[in-house]
């Protein structure tokens, strides 16, 4: 799970294996696989470190 700010300033968790893609609209947008999407605070390269961290952190166990 990464932690994402929305729109409104509302911290949120998402699953990032759900994650479909992600786009700069200017604002941040992420789609779902579930076809939801989050308009979010952080940018593109945000997140890709976010998720990055995330499986970083759940493969090597740290």
């Amino acid at each position: 799970m990464i932690e994402v700010t929305k729109i409104n300033g509302s911290v949120i968790l998402i699953n990032s294996d759900l994650i479909e893609c992600v786009e700069e609209t200017p604002d941040t947008v992420i789609t779902l696989t579930t076809g939801r999407k989050l308009i979010i605070k952080e940018s593109r390269q945000d997140v890709k470190n976010l998720v990055k961290s995330f499986r970083k952190d759940i493969f090597c166990g740290n």
